[in-house]
């Protein structure tokens, strides 16, 4: 860990991205990273970060109206750093930059990555990318603004921790951004639990449409595009409800589909017990972590619906 932030001390020009429809993790793990250099770095290197829109409830700093959102620069960067992506395909539309960077560092912490870097940091266990950085960073140089940033990553990865992949560190990580001066409370209501009109109404209706498969072990709900665009709703408004999915009790698996394109769907699984999520995920290129994962899968509703179900209960059985 501590080559990576050495070899940077280096670099002229550094560019961060994350992966695609960016996360609380994918963002905060980006803003720290960048925040952190900028901070700790002279002032004459060029930090760039490349994103796909962020979501209003993430732009928690002004540096965040200065994220780059197209592929229009001409640099070629000493280093291009990829945070929170499990394959180099997840990228989008800064992935030509990472190719053409002279050294390229992954960063992640998703059991499927593919190793893609010439520098691969992987920490499978650890709960987020945000963890990963804390751990690379020098805490002593962690600022506020810093701290927000991982924060962030923590508790959406977590689901504020929440999920089996809290660990008794991370809980000891949070203690010490909060020790930081980070306004948790305020940033959990704000960024995980708020919701709109309109994402309390998309939200009651994947609800009220959901599905139990499988003896009621498996619950599915599903969007196609004309629906999500008779309530005016962006991917961005379906925050949350694979976990309201996932809670519903005696279910070990939840699955949300929403359409992306025609007959082209993001899938999102979530699991309860023992089903690995991310080897179904993987089958389809899609990855993520044992409990938690997704893919983007063709076809109609009900063949996903029934591909996934049968791959659910081939482990259900095991």
């Amino acid at each position: 860990m501590e080559k990576i932030l050495e070899r940077l001390k280096d670099a002229k020009t550094i560019g961060i991205v994350g992966h695609v429809r960016p996360d609380g993790d994918c963002i905060g793990s980006c803003m720290a990273l960048s925040l952190y250099l900028k901070h700790n770095l002279p002032e004459d290197r060029i930090i760039d970060v490349f994103l796909e829109p962020i979501p209003n409830k993430f732009l928690l700093w002004k540096e965040a109206a200065l994220v780059k959102q197209t592929n229009d620069s001409h640099i070629i960067y000493d280093y291009f750093i990829a945070l929170d992506a499990g394959s180099k395909d997840r990228l989008g539309f800064a992935e030509v930059y990472f190719n053409e960077a002279k050294t390229k560092i992954n960063i992640d912490h998703h059991i499927s990555n593919t190793g893609f870097g010439d520098i691969n940091l992987i920490v499978d266990n650890a709960s987020s990318t945000c963890e990963v950085l804390f751990n690379l960073f020098d805490e002593d140089k962690i600022d506020l603004e810093v701290a927000k940033a991982l924060y962030l990553g923590l508790i959406h990865d977590t689901g504020v921790f929440k999920h089996s992949n809290t660990r008794e560190k991370t809980m000891n990580i949070a203690g010490k951004l909060i020790a930081k001066g980070v306004p948790f409370s305020k940033m959990i209501d704000e960024t995980f639990y708020q919701k709109d009109y309109l994402q309390n109404r998309i939200l009651g209706k994947c609800l009220l449409e959901s599905k139990l498969f499988l003896d009621g072990k498996c619950i599915v709900s599903s969007l196609e595009k004309d629906t999500l665009s008779s309530y005016g709703v962006s991917p961005a408004d379906l925050d949350g409800i694979i976990d309201q999915l996932r809670i519903t009790k005696g279910v070990e698996v939840a699955v949300f589909l929403y359409e992306t394109g025609h007959q082209e769907f993001k899938v999102s699984l979530r699991a309860n017990g023992d089903v690995n999520v991310s080897k179904i995920a993987v089958l389809f290129g899609g990855g993520g972590h044992v409990k938690a994962a997704g893919c983007t899968m063709e076809g109609s509703v009900s063949d996903i619906i029934n591909h996934l179900t049968n791959l659910i209960e081939e482990q259900l059985i095991k």
